[in-house]
């Protein structure tokens, strides 16, 4: 149940961000889904830490924030359906870029979530 609810909340919340102005901050390049992922990437990688080691929380809400909120907030399935769409329509130097750097800064967002969490005392 707690995975569940934390999974709706973290939907909403990319919903949200979808339709939201952001959606036309770049012509061609989904901005919004790189946000999302690349949030989530930083968010998993400091909650993780956080949830873990430095704050005393239950397993479940650490399961509804982790694989429910993060797992629903984050859209990799969203993120390849938009490199092909891309690919389909010919811009591929922009899915070539979206694809690099949402793996190298998601990879980043991760790695600085570790940093920040570790630093909390």
């Amino acid at each position: 149940m707690f995975i569940a609810a934390g999974g709706a909340v973290g939907a909403v919340a990319r919903y949200l961000i979808n339709i939201s102005p952001l959606s036309r901050v770049f012509e061609n390049f989904p901005f919004p889904t790189f946000l999302i992922n690349i949030t989530g990437s930083f968010l998993i990688g400091f909650l993780l830490i956080l949830l873990t080691d430095k704050v005393e929380v239950s397993e479940n809400l650490r399961m509804a924030v982790i694989v429910g909120f993060l797992g629903a907030f984050t859209t990799f399935s969203t993120f390849e359906m938009e490199i092909y769409g891309l690919l389909k329509d010919r811009f591929f130097v922009t899915a070539f870029l979206y694809l690099l750097l949402s793996v190298a800064v998601g990879f980043i967002g991760v790695a600085a979530g570790v940093a920040a969490a570790k630093r909390i005392s």
